[in-house]
């Protein structure tokens, strides 16, 4: 029996995949070839993963998610290239933190502020990721992003190593979070654990892991379920049009759901002066 596959699926991503090992799975699952996802997790992450199948991949800027909430735990001590566990031991030594201390410091990275990206990771420098330069060995300056920090908070606190919770916005590395945060208290330590809790509207609690997708105990979400638009029932002459590509004019929001009489999902039209023009043919 051939799956239905155009829409969205929540992964709850398990330890030891990368984001690419998820999407290629869930292809062979669903034996479709036009599959992506919505924010990279590192093979270490865990958690709430958004993958597009067929026509849903031309949504991902509009699925792009202005906050995301993770869980770390970080372990002191131990100081990596990476910034987490996996990477090479790069120096360690006993440490320990105040509590008190921690929580004010926790405290103090509520805002906006620049963040030095990681060396290890997929940002292009002219042309070339961070971490070929890594490999190489070959010295470059690291770009800065502004992120904001919405919300932090101590969730457990021990001799050796602590986790939090925060709410960020998109572009936050928790890696280089953890990293300044370490600095601040003057300690080395890793990120040892991460996990996502949540991506835009999109609750790990709603997340299925790739066991559950392959026994089929899933549920495929389509953009009327999830995207907060306005949807529009077409007549037989507006929906003809729509199924053109041709433009439509009339009193709709900025961004606006075209459905059929079915309500089967047709295209995402935005205002272009007086009119309103494709966004995304979903049909």
């Amino acid at each position: 029996m051939k799956l239905e596959s155009n829409g969205l699926l929540i992964v709850n991503k398990e330890k030891g995949y990368t984001s690419r090992d998820v999407v290629n799975i869930i292809s062979k699952i669903f034996g479709v070839k036009k599959i992506g996802h919505n924010g990279t997790l590192d093979p270490l992450a865990t958690g709430v993963l958004v993958v597009c199948l067929n026509k849903y991949t031309k949504l991902n800027e509009l699925l792009s998610s202005s906050e995301k909430e993770y869980i770390a735990e970080v372990t002191l001590g131990i100081k990596t290239d990476t910034l987490d566990i996996e990477g090479n031991v790069t120096d360690k030594r006993f440490e320990m933190v105040n509590r008190n201390d921690l929580v004010k410091v926790l405290k103090r990275f509520e805002r906006t502020y620049e963040q030095e990206v990681p060396l290890y990771s997929a940002v292009k420098v002219n042309g070339k990721k961070l971490y070929e330069y890594a490999r190489s060995g070959t010295e470059v300056i690291l770009p800065k992003r502004e992120v904001t920090i919405k919300k932090i908070e101590l969730l457990d606190f021990n001799e050796d190593r602590f986790t939090f919770k925060c709410l960020v916005s998109k572009g936050t590395y928790i890696r280089s979070l953890i990293r300044d945060i370490l600095a601040d208290l003057n300690v080395i330590g890793t990120m040892s654990n991460l996990t996502r809790t949540r991506q835009g509207i999109f609750d790990i609690k709603d997340a299925y892991t790739l066991a559950d997708i392959r026994n089929g105990d899933y549920k495929l979400l389509k953009i009327k379920d999830v995207l907060d638009i306005e949807k529009v029932i077409v007549s037989p002459d507006i929906k003809l049009k729509v199924l053109n590509g041709a433009k439509v004019n009339g009193n709709y929001a900025d961004r606006v759901l075209f459905l059929d009489d079915d309500l089967d999902e047709i295209a995402i039209y935005k205002k272009d002066n007086d009119d309103m023009k494709v966004e995304v043919m979903l049909k």
